[in-house]
């Protein structure tokens, strides 16, 4: 009762506004439950946003966005978190934006057009899906999904509800545009025929045993925990603070998907790109777990410890696309000169890209052959690539004129899938083929059970 009380008293010390004009050009936003034709009608200065889920990732995502909206509400169920993110929007618009721990109370108000997702792994697809029914637009964070299932029912949303959604892959619009270089460099032909893709996403972290601990009373656990069973709160504040919560939510099963959906979720992206297996239909056809090292044993599929990180800390997946083209995702390619990133090997080279470089022969020949003229805005969807905080930019630009961003939610769960497919072979350790047409997994019920989780009651994603 005492955790309450904290809570309660905590967020009723906030107070509501509507946030003010900080002079911005106009925008064209639709009816907040129109019709597809109804997009362009109503003009007015500032898109008004609410934000869900406001710890450290959230310092970025959440000041990039008010470049282009007013920020009038967040949300989070730590209340240390959500009491520093209101104080950071005051500082930044001069206005105290409304406070609440439960998400459906920012979906309720009619007056917000944009919501920024920024919560842990394990609640973006519910939250995301429900925003679009309510009528909002849509920047999550990535991995978007815990499961495949969850990546279809939100591209079923997203089609049925047209509204605007960006995911939080990044590095297709920034770091330097060497990704999207690579692509260039790819469709252009200049390392020939790709063959071999080896994408190094690091390992998980282990823990050793943690202890059960009461969590604090800021922190609302049991709905942080979500669809996800309900388990003891635990930390270790000794040796790194590892605990069951917040970002070491990443290296449990229950929560994410371990580096396969951390990093993989931008590396297996580029690399899907590259090779142009991103489009409706298509994906790879088979994955073979060539090693895997867990923090414990596993039996069918599951942890025989809960007192600890789970996730895989060692792996090479060998996943076979169309075209027998071959990728390999690894903890590290230090044999190959790098421990992140990606390598393409093509029939007439091959070349390294990671978010500090973009290195081999095909880059240096740029300077005498450069890449076709109005190639990289092709990849970019017609729009113009770079400039400041290019990747909110550019989910603010198509919110005027409706078209999907360059991180749509569709490319995104076609990549995302691969991840999932790799972490579903690590964790039984078997080969798996995959029908990408279908979206199923052949000739293995238990495996192709695995696409979805059992939810718990009062959090179930409906659609």
């Amino acid at each position: 009762m005492a955790r309450r009380t904290t809570r309660r008293k905590f967020l009723q010390k906030s107070t509501g506004v509507t946030g003010a004009t900080l002079g911005s050009p106009y925008f064209f936003t639709p009816n907040l439950f129109g019709t597809e034709d109804s997009a362009a009608t109503k003009p007015v200065d500032r898109l008004k946003l609410g934000c869900i889920g406001t710890g450290s990732r959230w310092g970025a995502v959440g000041p990039n966005a008010m470049k282009f909206s007013d920020c009038v509400a967040v949300c989070d169920v730590d209340a240390s978190h959500v009491g520093s993110a209101a104080q950071r929007v005051e500082k930044i618009q001069n206005t105290t934006p409304k406070v609440y721990e439960d998400y459906q109370r920012i979906l309720d108000r009619k007056d917000i057009d944009v919501v920024t997702i920024v919560t842990t792994d394990h609640w973006h697809s519910k939250i995301a899906i429900e925003a679009m029914q309510a009528g909002k637009d849509v920047y999550c964070e990535k991995p978007l999904s815990l499961t495949i299932d969850e990546g279809k029912k939100i591209c079923q949303v997203a089609k049925d509800t047209k509204r605007v959604f960006q995911v939080g892959t990044q590095q297709r619009s920034e770091m330097g545009l060497r990704f999207l270089q690579a692509v260039a460099i790819i469709r252009a032909g200049r390392i020939g025929d790709v063959q071999k893709v080896h994408v190094a996403i690091g390992g998980s972290p282990t823990s050793g045993a943690i202890p059960v601990a009461t969590p604090p009373s800021h922190l609302n656990w049991e709905k942080w925990l979500g669809q996800a069973p309900l388990v003891d709160y635990r930390i270790n504040k000794e040796g790194g603070r590892k605990t069951r919560c917040h970002y070491e939510f990443r290296w449990w099963y229950e929560y994410s998907g371990g580096k396969l959906t951390d990093w993989g979720a931008h590396h297996v992206d580029i690399g899907q790109w590259g090779i142009d297996q991103l489009g409706e239909g298509q994906g790879p056809l088979a994955l073979e777990p060539l090693m895997v090292e867990h923090p414990m044993e596993f039996k069918a599929g599951q942890p025989t410890l809960d007192d600890r990180y789970n996730t895989a800390t060692k792996f090479n997946i060998k996943v076979l696309f169309p075209n027998n083209i071959e990728m390999y995702i690894r903890q590290d390619c230090k044999d190959l000169g790098f421990d992140n990133g990606l390598m393409f090997e093509g029939t007439k080279g091959r070349f390294i890209v990671n978010r500090g470089k973009i290195a081999g022969q095909a880059i240096d020949a740029l300077k005498d052959n450069p890449l076709p003229e109005g190639l990289l805005n092709s990849l970019y969807k017609g729009k113009e690539p770079g400039g400041g905080n290019a990747h909110m930019r550019n989910f603010f630009d198509c919110i005027k004129t409706r078209e999907d961003p360059i991180s749509d939610v569709f490319t995104h769960h076609r990549a995302l899938t691969t991840c999932h497919l790799s972490n579903i072979a690590l964790r039984l350790n078997r080969s798996i083929q995959w029908d990408p047409a279908l979206e199923q997994i052949v000739g293995d019920d238990e495996a192709n059970a695995w696409q979805a989780r059992e939810q718990r009651a009062g959090y179930e994603i409906v659609i």
